[in-house]
């Protein structure tokens, strides 16, 4: 396991650092731990978030029950590490694999022709490879329900645009330097759009509201504009 650290934030929340690099390592401590923190909560709290190196926890000081000999930061740490000596360790592999429909270039993905040409491949090429990785949803962030992916093909990185758009439809995919993701709703944002679904990612009237979560595995898969008015 990693050094790990803790952090305070305020008077009512903490951060738990893994490390200081984006790593498949990394990220499956953070995954490991948030379960186990979620399956065994200390008195007061309030909601852990992971990401990329760290896991954010959330509590509620009026609820936290601490000893008299330490504060309510120092109670919680001591619970935390208690936990993190015991952290057992949850086979990724039965994490759900989720398949994302995707409508590549055209007026779905009005990147995609500037993507291939950056990189001297063919359209068809470009969607082949990012088509054919298996991505990993690191954390949230940015807008409800948008999922930062690791796992793209380095050979399709791509920077983002010089100048951002107002507005990026709903359910488009786009690549913005090593990583890639989807816009969950309308939103302003300067990824390069190669593709867009018609699977809805933020959806309120559920609860989580958001269709994927951090450790859930991706797949892309290519479609037909006639396979997505079918969808829809």
């Amino acid at each position: 396991m990693t050094h790990i650290t803790f952090k305070p934030l305020n008077d009512c929340a903490l951060l738990i650092v893994f490390g200081d690099s984006i790593s498949i390592t990394t990220h499956q401590e953070i995954q490991h731990f948030h379960k186990t923190i979620e399956e065994q909560p200390f008195q007061g709290m309030i909601e852990a978030v992971p990401s990329y190196t760290s896991i954010c926890i959330y509590y509620d000081v009026m609820q936290v029950v601490r000893k008299p000999s330490q504060t309510i930061y120092e109670s919680i740490v001591t619970y935390l590490q208690s936990l993190l000596t015991k952290n057992e360790q949850h086979d990724l592999s039965t994490r759900r694999l989720i398949d994302i429909p995707v409508v590549y270039g055209g007026e779905y993905g009005p990147d995609l022709a500037f993507v291939a040409s950056y990189h001297g491949l063919s359209e068809e090429e470009i969607i082949e490879r990012h088509s054919s990785q298996q991505y990993i949803v690191y954390m949230l962030g940015f807008a409800p329900g948008f999922a930062f992916l690791g796992g793209l093909d380095e050979t399709i990185a791509t920077p983002r645009k010089e100048v951002p758009r107002l507005t990026i439809p709903a359910g488009s995919v786009g690549i913005g330097g090593q990583q890639t993701g989807v816009y969950p709703f309308e939103t302003p944002g300067g990824w390069q759009i190669i593709g867009r679904t018609p699977q809805r990612l933020f959806l309120p009237e559920q609860y989580p509201p958001t269709y994927l979560q951090a450790g859930d595995r991706i797949r892309f898969r290519a479609i037909s504009a006639q396979q997505w008015r079918d969808f829809i």
